[in-house]
């Protein structure tokens, strides 16, 4: 397998943890947002939003949007399951992972922070109090949903689930911006529970072929 990512983009990052915590191999293809690569070349060609990540099979077939990659991912390749088995606890960690990724994300990822600061003339700390504010709003949401469930060791039971694979980019990534994450005992507890695997100490930033201080 391929993936197309960057380093610094939550949603990959949130793919790379799914992978290793399928124990897949992939080819790491890094593509810098930042610079805007993903809007020219070849990648641009293959990727219809033109986001990343994009994940590539072994069969050549393309697979766009984080969320649909992991559990494109966990339905072909079944073990570590990243979803319960039942319906109702489905429901309950997909919409944990949603809080981060259809709530969270989309107000603070770098082509939104780019409009406001390109087309809306914000400054600098208006752009970061803008972050701030997004992710410390969603993280609080985050832990109501957690604290009307028995405690856990990850967000959802004793094993890492999709919601995990969405906490840990978003606290990494807020934590980039000085965010306030007091007051959030489940939410922390998860975050550091699944930063001793390995798993997801492979899939950070800083251990990326591409990643830059």
């Amino acid at each position: 397998m391929k993936l197309y990512n960057y380093f610094r983009s939550s949603a990959s990052f949130r793919v790379r943890i799914a992978l290793n915590l399928k124990g897949l191999d992939y080819d790491y293809l890094p593509v810098h947002i930042a610079r805007g690569e993903h809007k020219t070349g070849a990648f641009s060609a293959i990727s219809p939003d033109m986001l990343v990540p994009l994940l590539e099979d072994d069969d050549g077939e393309r697979f766009t949007q984080s969320m649909a990659i992991i559990e494109y991912l966990d339905e072909i390749h079944p073990e570590p399951a990243l979803l319960p088995r039942d319906p109702a606890g489905r429901a309950h960690v997909r919409a944990l992972a949603q809080s981060i990724a259809c709530e969270i994300h989309p107000l603070n990822n770098l082509r939104v922070l780019k409009y406001l600061v390109r087309e809306l003339k914000l400054g600098d700390e208006a752009k970061n109090t803008w972050y701030r504010h997004w992710v410390r709003e969603g993280m609080l949401a985050f832990e109501r949903q957690l604290v009307q469930r028995p405690a856990s060791l990850y967000c959802w039971g004793d094993t890492p689930t999709l919601a995990d694979c969405c906490l840990v980019p978003q606290v990494f990534n807020g934590q980039r911006f000085d965010c306030d994450f007091s007051g959030l005992p489940r939410t922390m507890a998860a975050f550091e529970a699944c930063m001793q695997l390995d798993a997801f100490q492979r899939a950070q930033p800083s251990r990326c072929p591409d990643a830059e201080p």
